[in-house]
């Protein structure tokens, strides 16, 4: 994603967190690491470049899509679908403001409270279970109407900052039919990009930090 200036917009942002990955031996962690990139690489291999921009985060990473909530729902359940390969992903999904970090440039990063609260709902997420947030089941309304009828109330959870969280889930039945048909897939491309040595090449764009703070 290219941007002129430093001007916010509204995006979706998929937050994938590797599960206590500070606690892991440094090892785990790399190998943990290569396959999200693969994971990555797959599971945003049907957007658009132009639409998305992989953001790195200290235990995870950041997918900010634009203009497709619905594709960014699919790319969070094909995501969790690693779960099923060993990699414990923590998924959350969130609709709100970002924008390129004061440098203006997008190496220097992306900020925002659209990113800042789909790290908050991953925290809530279980490699079992993805949440998404109200404004994120809204904007899939506007975009796709109907399709919202398929998120569930999850629970209203308080974030370390003591900031509320209305969240919401897929279908438990649904989901999983999801998973499993995205599971073959996506575990084969990813075992074919790790064997290849190419899983840190994510996008032509490449990543991009994530700067914590907006």
């Amino acid at each position: 994603m290219k941007t002129a200036n430093a001007v916010a917009t509204l995006a979706s942002v998929v937050f994938l967190k590797i599960q206590e990955f500070a606690r892991r031996p440094v090892q785990e962690q790399a190998r943990l690491r290569a396959q999200l990139e693969a994971v990555v690489a797959v599971t945003t291999a049907e957007l658009a470049p132009a639409s998305r921009i992989v953001l790195d985060a200290a235990d995870g990473s950041a997918i900010v899509v634009l203009g497709d909530p619905k594709g960014a729902l699919r790319l969070a359940e094909r995501a969790l679908a690693a779960t099923a390969a060993g990699l414990p992903l923590c998924v959350g999904v969130n609709h709100g403001a970002v924008q390129l970090a004061p440098g203006g440039r997008d190496e220097d990063g992306m900020i925002g409270d659209g990113i800042a609260v789909a790290a908050s709902v991953a925290e809530f997420a279980s490699p079992s279970r993805l949440l998404m947030s109200r404004s994120f089941r809204d904007a899939m309304a506007d975009a796709s109407p109907g399709l919202e009828s398929g998120l569930f109330p999850a629970g209203v959870f308080t974030d370390a900052g003591l900031r509320t969280h209305e969240l919401f889930s897929p279908d438990g039945r649904v989901a999983e039919r999801r998973r499993t048909r995205f599971f073959a897939l996506s575990v084969a491309a990813v075992i074919g990009l790790i064997g290849a040595g190419v899983a840190a090449r994510v996008s032509a764009e490449g990543h991009q930090k994530f700067m914590d703070g907006a």
